[in-house]
């Protein structure tokens, strides 16, 4: 259990440093600022900063990180789905930190 723990970690540590410069690095990361965003692109915008939060906090609340994680996601790819968005498999990577958060969360 000490490994799902440890990899949950350093997954989500992984993922934090890669993705925020992306985030930040995306042209405009306010939603509902730029007019010609989507609605998916919007819901990314808004959702991806509370994902981040969830990914760091899992180090301590790791049920309540895990169902965050999974819940906004499968949330922001139905919308993708009924918008007809191009989605990103990039955004289902934090999915398996957020498995293994619950995972661990549920151990004990």
């Amino acid at each position: 259990m000490k490994i799902i723990k440890w990899t949950s970690r350093i997954l989500a540590l992984c993922i934090l440093l890669i993705a925020l410069p992306f985030y930040f690095g995306y042209d405009n990361p306010l939603p509902f600022i730029d007019p010609n965003y989507s609605v998916w692109e919007n819901l990314a915008l808004s959702i991806m900063p509370l994902i981040f939060v969830a990914l760091a906090l899992g180090w301590k609340y790791p049920k309540f990180s895990g169902w965050f994680i999974v819940i906004s996601t499968v949330v922001v790819f139905i919308v993708g789905f009924l918008t007809d968005a191009n989605l990103s498999i990039n955004l289902a990577i934090p999915v398996i930190p957020g498995i293994l958060y619950l995972v661990d969360g549920y151990k004990k």
